[in-house]
């Protein structure tokens, strides 16, 4: 009920009783003590009636717009931030407040591992996501999450929908190319954009197709001491505790790639610079317009693969896995591209 219905409905009620009292009342002293009770008692209902709609509204999501974010940002140090957290995995309690005990965190790896490597870091907690990116050297390349609850299964269905998908960006790269009439210097230097980008999405494509060693990073959900002993395993180079994210949707993971050593900025890319298209926005991570997802700066968002998440299971026994084969011969890259919200 409105509380201006309710008003109406007190005023109905102990108004017509208050004035006949009144009426029978000839003295003016226990008139005068009547309407005061009455004026004290219509201020009460009043007031109380206010409290009664104030507390009856409907109490929204506190955390609506709030965004927590984990990891680093551009222009930031890499060794403060391994530093702290250490210092915070360190500081975490026994027992989290987080549910059954078990904290989120992200774990940053010192080097790109492929899908089977994945079992003998991670394989005793629970896993969410992974971050992915082929190092081609000198070249800045998309930074992809897979979601992953099955390792190393659903990471490699993830770098297959990858692959597929840069592969389709290649074709259209070249169709462009092909489609760019004369021979000026703004045509050719186009035709090179659209080239430079099929050559990369190319690249990409052949990396995740044969299960590259691509993965830099997860997010994790585990107790503080089987934390730390994820931060104690090799190719791990740090395990970031984020005991206050409680809903992952609304949280930025932001980590380190392997080659970052000092400050967090955008790698150089040696490749052609971009060159926009009226149609399209710069697009995120490629040299090139991407023809069919806006490409710009390596900071900006990665689209999010997603796949089907199958129910979690036991993790099963780490199995000896192949010797890491990275794409990158080279580490010249000197600092990452660190994805942006997502999304």
């Amino acid at each position: 009920m409105r509380a201006g219905n309710l008003l109406r409905q007190l005023d109905q009620r102990l108004l017509p009783p208050l004035t006949r009292t009144v009426a029978r009342l000839g003295d003016r002293s226990a008139r005068s003590g009547v309407l005061s009770w009455a004026a004290v008692l219509s201020a009460a209902a009043v007031l109380g009636t206010a409290v009664w709609a104030v507390d009856d509204t409907p109490v929204g999501d506190r955390t609506v717009g709030e965004v927590t974010r984990v990891g680093v940002a551009d222009g930031d140090s890499v060794p403060g931030y391994l530093r702290s957290a250490a210092a915070d995995l360190a500081a975490l309690p026994a027992s989290a407040p987080a549910a059954e005990g078990r904290t989120y965190a992200l774990v940053t790896l010192d080097t790109y591992l492929p899908p089977q490597r994945l079992a003998t870091v991670l394989g005793d907690v629970g896993v969410s996501t992974v971050f992915g990116r082929v190092p081609l050297p000198g070249r800045q390349t998309e930074i992809v999450k897979i979601p992953a609850l099955r390792v190393p299964d659903d990471v490699v269905a993830g770098m297959d929908q990858v692959a597929a998908r840069k592969e389709t960006e290649a074709a259209d790269y070249r169709a462009r190319a092909a489609a760019v009439d004369g021979d000026g210097v703004g045509e050719r230097e186009l035709r090179e954009q659209y080239a430079s980008g099929a050559e990369v999405a190319a690249a990409e494509a052949v990396a995740y197709r044969t299960g590259c060693a691509c993965v830099y990073a997860a997010v994790v959900r585990a107790t503080p001491v089987a934390l730390r002993g994820v931060a104690a395993r090799p190719d791990v180079r740090a395990v970031d505790p984020a005991p206050e994210v409680y809903r992952l949707d609304r949280t930025v993971f932001t980590p380190p790639l392997p080659e970052q050593r000092d400050v967090v900025r955008p790698p150089a890319d040696t490749g052609p610079s971009p060159v926009p298209t009226r149609s399209e926005p710069p697009a995120p991570m490629i040299s090139a317009p991407a023809p069919s997802a806006p490409v710009g700066e390596s900071s900006e968002p990665a689209p999010v693969v997603t796949i089907p998440s199958p129910e979690p299971s036991t993790p099963e026994p780490a199995e000896s896995a192949p010797p890491s084969v990275t794409t990158s011969p080279d580490a010249a890259l000197t600092e990452p591209l660190p994805p942006s919200p997502s999304s």
